[in-house]
């Protein structure tokens, strides 16, 4: 089997992030037990998902604004990025209180950062930022140290709590490692990854990831919003089935809780590395495709290949 295009593997991350928000989204919040009362194996979430069309979540709605900056700019320029969340926030998506009235201030002309002091002293520590920051990952693949200074610029408008930043960071440099990668390694990925963030908040999950085998001890890893609590279980899922996308979004949903970010975070990390082919096509069918719907990531996938693909190390 070819290795996928770049052009492939752009489109697969911004596709599979969104399958995977979309497809979690459906079982947010829910208990592992209750979500196995349907859904025996992973593999069953995208061989009979649920029924009707895949509505994707303000994850995957803040992820485009990444995308529309970076395409725009080359960078994270931060008042284009609040510019394009604030255009883009629709309230239905799911957004949290904090980050609702955040972008509200934005879009109305208010202070919004000192709102974001008074709403949460010390800042948010939640996956927020880790959750749209993948395009910053395939941005920047060749260059994890730039990959990593971009990640904080992009968490800035929400997230002002170090471990939030990083898990933002530790995001970001998991796609762009599965974005360069012909055949996996394991080691060589995590401890690529554990440079990039050495708190020991993270350095623990990330150590136990890199000799995770068994399905049943992801559940050790988190299932919640926190980011110290679901971006070691998203990398953790790809990492222990690399070569299959609906294992390790399904994996991570089987959890229960915050399903959808998980699902999204994973997802992406997947399809950076395997490609947009082996996304299921009965999944692809069912995601929302209306104006920033499906064939509007595809549009922007490529937009940011051209723009981004001379900084390849390929």
């Amino acid at each position: 089997m070819s290795s996928p295009t770049l052009e492939d593997r752009f489109a697969g991350c911004l596709l599979g992030l969104a399958v995977g928000d979309a497809l979690g989204a459906r079982f947010e919040g829910r208990s592992p037990e209750g979500i196995a009362q349907q859904y025996l194996q992973p593999r069953d979430l995208s061989e009979h998902p649920p029924f009707g069309e895949l509505w994707y979540t303000d994850d995957t709605q803040m992820m485009i604004g990444v995308c529309e900056t970076l395409i725009a700019c080359g960078e994270i320029n931060y008042p284009e990025l609040c510019r394009r969340f604030a255009e883009n926030y629709e309230l239905h998506r799911g957004y949290g209180r904090s980050t609702q009235l955040i972008l509200e201030a934005i879009r109305d002309g208010h202070d919004h950062r000192m709102l974001a002091e008074e709403l949460l002293p010390g800042g948010s520590f939640g996956n927020g930022a880790a959750m749209r920051v993948a395009p910053v990952g395939l941005a920047f693949r060749g260059d994890l140290a730039k990959a990593a200074e971009q990640a904080r610029k992009s968490a800035q408008p929400t997230h002002l709590h170090r471990l939030g930043i990083e898990g933002a960071e530790l995001l970001a440099a998991a796609v762009a490692l599965a974005s360069c990668t012909e055949r996996f390694d394991r080691d060589s990925f995590f401890e690529q990854l554990q440079a990039v963030a050495p708190s020991l908040e993270y350095a623990g999950p990330l150590g136990r990831a890199r000799g995770l085998t068994e399905r049943r001890d992801l559940v050790l890893f988190g299932n919640g919003i926190a980011a110290t609590d679901s971006v070691g279980t998203a990398i953790a899922s790809f990492a222990r089935t690399p070569d299959n996308y609906s294992e390790t979004i399904g994996s991570v949903i089987l959890l229960g809780g915050d399903t959808d970010t998980m699902a999204a975070m994973a997802g992406a990390i997947s399809r950076a590395y395997l490609g947009r082919a082996a996304i299921p096509e009965k999944l692809l069918d069912a995601l929302e495709d209306g104006p920033k719907g499906r064939r509007y990531l595809e549009t922007l996938a490529l937009q940011m290949c051209r723009r981004f693909s001379h900084r390849s190390n390929e």
